[in-house]
């Protein structure tokens, strides 16, 4: 399969099964904050509400693009995913998934509502990391740049949540006061009783809200672990996307070099010099690789992984290059460096169909499967009350907001995370603090401090051992 001896035929399906399985739990452990809301509060009936909410995973994955997914993709530089030893970049795969699916069993199996964001991008940190530690190590092994870019968004996000929660909980109070619809919103659902028509159709629309954009962002995290594992292992199928028309990448490299030719190196430094320099001799051999080239199919596979490094690398060193002020870099320049290099990565950032589908499948048969005891956890041990109707909604809506925002910025969140922080607040705007069970948030908290830690030695340790034995 692939070219590819029987042996490591064998190890990829594993490493595409285990992959399919992270999703699979990430399923039911993440979306589970979905459906909380809608059934502790008797809007649908548990198996219709995750069955439901599977569905719209499953959209939110097929309609949500690939910005997330790579994202994923280039926490690793294109450098450090492959040598000429195809066993290493198997213990790099099997390190990451091993680490990211035993973090998410154990925290599932303790019925704590831990981020799979924060697992996968920790046991993607500690490859790189542990890479940067081998005698042979040339470059950098994690994209920090991307790497604060995406903790930065992971550690605003539940500040956001529960912000945004207390502000739309006061709001609600103050515009609903004395009128009777108010007070059904404030109340606790009746047992076995399904809340007013027009409540219940606003808890559905927004656990649809939280699953579909849970789907388009965590779903786009599991594309990019895929994809991280098929440009590690076959690099010649699918470094590049072999239905490009070839002929749309020369008039932005054409574009690229009269804007590198602009640029004067004598003021910069020296590490930006040497950067210019690179990226005008990648420039002229993606030209000479691509010239008369109708389709990428064409080029050979052997020369795809180098197109593909030369395209990203090209990028980063320019962009390094055109924001500091000794490249004298006009407006116009920047913006067509800028747009060009977009349309340049348009041939690296893909994936292929069946990727999405099965990502879409995994995730959505998950998220049938297993939900009660973060369920339980959401509805129950968060606060000291039960969950209303005004604040299961309103830390919904918020969670889908932030979610959708975020998927569309290009940014992995936590959908638990945002959610139990939403509840949180919700429960906070309710009675203050003390209506917060202490026992459950600080669980919570040490999830959250401990799986970066944790997974990044894990997953680190696990590579260094894998890159020993094989």
């Amino acid at each position: 399969m692939f070219e590819l001896e029987l042996s490591y035929s064998v190890l990829l399906i594993i490493c595409l099964v285990a992959a399919c399985s992270f999703e699979f739990v990430n399923g039911f452990h993440d979306t589970a904050n979905a459906v909380a809301t809608v059934i502790y509060t008797n809007s649908l009936k548990p198996w219709v509400a995750v069955i439901w909410s599977g569905f719209m995973n499953s959209m939110g994955v097929f309609y949500g693009g690939i910005a997330v997914a790579m994202g994923i993709v280039n926490l690793l530089p294109v450098e450090s995913l492959i040598d000429q030893n195809i066993a290493h970049s198997i213990s790099m795969v099997a390190a990451l998934l091993l680490s990211a699916i035993f973090w998410n069993l154990l925290t599932w199996y303790l019925g704590i509502p831990c981020s799979s964001s924060h697992t996968l991008i920790g046991s993607i940190l500690g490859v790189g990391i542990a890479y940067s530690f081998l005698p042979d190590a040339t470059s950098t092994a994690v994209n920090w740049g991307k790497a604060q870019e995406i903790g930065i968004s992971l550690l605003l996000s539940p500040l956001v949540g529960f912000t945004l929660v207390i502000i739309l909980m006061y709001l609600l109070r103050v515009t609903t006061k004395g009128k009777a619809y108010g007070e059904d919103l404030f109340k606790e659902p009746k047992k076995n009783t399904p809340p007013p028509p027009w409540i219940r159709g606003t808890l559905l629309l927004t656990c649809t809200g939280v699953s579909f954009f849970h789907g388009q962002n965590d779903g786009q995290k599991g594309v990019g672990l895929i994809m991280l594992i098929l440009i590690g292992i076959i690099p010649g199928h699918f470094a590049l996307n072999a239905n490009f028309d070839a002929s749309l990448l020369l008039e932005p490299i054409h574009k690229i070099e009269t804007v590198i030719d602009s640029i004067d190196p004598n003021p910069l430094s020296e590490p930006d010099k040497l950067r210019l320099s690179e990226a005008r001799q990648m420039n002229h051999r993606l030209q000479n690789a691509l010239d008369s080239m109708t389709s990428v199919s064409m080029l050979p596979r052997k020369e795809r992984f180098q197109v593909r490094k030369d395209i990203l690398v090209m990028d980063r060193n320019l962009t390094e290059i055109i924001k500091k002020e000794e490249a004298r870099a006009s407006a116009s320049d920047k913006k067509t460096l800028k747009d060009n290099l977009k349309s340049l990565r348009k041939v690296t950032d893909y994936s292929p169909g069946w990727v999405i589908v099965l990502i879409s499948l995994s995730l959505g048969l998950g998220t049938m499967i297993g939900w009660k005891r973060i369920v339980k956890t959401i509805g129950e041990k968060i606060g000291k009350e039960h969950l209303t109707y005004a604040q299961g909604a309103s830390a919904e809506l918020v969670a889908a907001s932030t979610i959708g925002l975020s998927s569309y910025l290009g940014l992995p969140v936590s959908t638990t995370h945002v959610l139990s922080s939403g509840i949180a607040g919700s429960m906070v705007a309710n009675k203050g603090v003390k209506n917060l069970q202490p026992e459950t948030v600080r669980n919570i908290l040490i999830a959250w401090l401990l799986t970066l830690p944790v997974v990044i030695i894990l997953s680190g340790s696990l590579f260094l051992l894998f890159r020993a034995i094989f």
